[in-house]
């Protein structure tokens, strides 16, 4: 079987989040089945996880190349060996394998995707004649043995498979465009774009873990439709962007307003074609030149990094079942983009007001997540706020305000116009600016340690950044003098706090 995925992204972390791979230097089935266990289950719900057996870690936890490999007259018993202790999982689970050539060696991949009918159970030895049947989750890069609550809530999340994740009745194989699907596999550099997509469409889609149900009625999942589908709103009615600028302001005149094009289709072709617009019709610089300085400063009304994020998550995060468009909304002062539903109730509404991290147990749809990391559309889990307030920060903007109901049935982000765009600014403030805006790459680490953690000392920052400490205390002391950061609290026990720009 092919992998649905480029073997050099896995061999380098990329795309996929390092948790959920592990580099194993030979065949250990004990050890192995433990973490094929665990990325069934996936309790974290980061969408399971790949092993490559014959690869070793080298001390920056990536693959140490050229790799070992593993011996080719190995690989016909592994694969035999493997028929056997799928059938000793509990309920029974199926991971994905495929040989692959890496640096003239082979290396086997095992794909081990979230399985539908979790909690899974596999003997601690699968080779001992004693089966002691054991619930195993990921924690961190590790797998260990659930037991208590989290075996409790494991079990409990039988009930709960992501929407996309879900096959659908409704979905056929006429509806799947290989035009769309060999597309993304050439753009991901898949070895599956070389098949025959047309003659074999099922059995691609199963490799590619797109297929659900019993062999006598396999369906189609929700997700391939949302990727591959030309018109999906067959299946997701109001899976659509509506775009609408008020120039003068919703408030002051609402009768003048500007309606863009609908736009539909799957979901990369409408964060695209959304971006495209915004790009074209919104976004714009300003250059101006402070006086007695030869030095001028550049900005934008609004930064495309940070609507880039706003927009991926808005069409990411939104519930397809919702018969609802994203809205977004171009004022003068600010973009509102509105999506339903709202954030999941295990983030926190301390965490919303505060629009810095959003972290989730529980993703409405984890596979469409993990196409559009393939794609580079989408970087790793709970980075999308932070993404955007340190994009708004670079620019000179104002942080982004998150805005929901207690029920959660709708997410609403502000994201502020530039406050000095086509303003008359002080010279003070440009100078100012202008140094922020020159803000070493070390300096701007130094801002993201504070901002994770506000207690962090210089010495674990000089250590963190490999340099003196004598390096961190003048970027400090400059940090401070640009009133970027201030210390609060007494020496030992204060903390440092990140001054955002209004």
């Amino acid at each position: 079987m092919a992998l649905p995925i480029n073997i050099e992204d896995l061999l380098n972390k990329r795309k996929i989040e390092g948790n959920r791979i592990e580099f194993k230097k030979g065949w250990n089935p004990e050890d192995i089945y433990h973490s094929i266990c665990a990325f069934a289950n996936d309790f974290d719900n980061l969408g399971g996880g790949y092993l490559l057996v014959g690869v070793e870690q080298d001390g920056n936890g990536l693959a140490k190349r050229p790799v070992t490999g593993i011996k080719i007259e190995m690989v016909d018993g592994i694969l035999k060996q493997m028929v056997g202790f799928n059938n000793m999982f509990d309920p029974y689970y199926l991971p994905r394998t495929s040989v692959e050539e890496v640096d003239g060696k082979p290396v086997l991949v095992i794909w081990a995707p979230s399985g539908v009918n979790r909690p899974y159970a596999i003997p601690m030895d699968v080779k001992a004649k004693a089966k002691q049947m054991r619930y195993y989750i990921r924690s961190g890069s590790s797998s260990i043995v659930a037991k208590g609550e989290v075996l409790d809530e494991l079990r409990d999340m039988a009930n709960r498979v992501p929407f996309d994740d879900r096959g659908n009745p409704d979905i056929q194989t006429a509806d799947i465009s290989t035009t769309l699907l060999r597309d993304y596999l050439v753009t991901v550099n898949s070895r599956l774009a070389n098949e025959n997509l047309t003659g074999n469409l099922l059995g691609i889609l199963e490799q590619m873990n797109l297929l659900e149900g019993p062999t006598e009625k396999r369906m189609i999942k929700n997700v391939a439709a949302m990727m591959f589908c030309g018109q999906p709103t067959k299946f997701f009615p109001v899976s659509q962007v509506e775009i609408v600028t008020f120039p003068e302001g919703r408030e002051t005149n609402p009768n003048n307003l500007v309606e863009a094009p609908v736009i539909k289709g799957p979901v990369p072709y409408m964060i695209r074609e959304t971006l495209n617009y915004l790009r074209t019709n919104v976004i714009k610089e300003q250059i101006i030149k402070p006086e007695n300085d030869e030095r001028s400063i550049r900005f934008f009304n609004y930064p495309y990094q940070a609507l880039e994020e706003a927009v991926v998550n808005a069409l990411y995060h939104r519930n397809y079942q919702v018969r609802e468009p994203v809205e977004i909304t171009i004022e003068p002062e600010k973009i509102t983009i509105l999506s339903h539903a709202g954030p999941d109730r295990s983030i926190s509404l301390k965490a919303i007001k505060e629009a810095r991290i959003l972290r989730s147990r529980r993703y409405r749809n984890r596979r469409l997540g993990e196409f559009l990391k393939e794609l580079d559309l989408t970087e790793g889990r709970a980075t999308g706020i932070p993404t955007i307030q340190e994009e708004l920060r670079k620019n000179g903007s104002g942080k982004a305000v998150i805005e929901t109901d207690d029920d959660r049935t709708y997410f609403l982000m502000d994201i502020p116009c530039h406050p000095y765009w086509h303003q008359d600014v002080k010279n003070e403030s440009l100078n100012d600016m202008v140094e922020l805006n020159r803000l070493s790459s070390r300096q701007r680490q130094i801002i993201q340690l504070i901002r994770d953690t506000p207690h962090i000392s210089q010495t674990e920052m000089a250590k963190k950044l490999n340099v003196s400490r004598q390096t961190i205390y003048r970027d400090i002391a400059y940090l401070s003098s640009m009133k970027v950061i201030v210390r609060e609290g007494a020496k030992k026990k204060g903390y440092w706090l990140i001054v955002e720009l209004q």
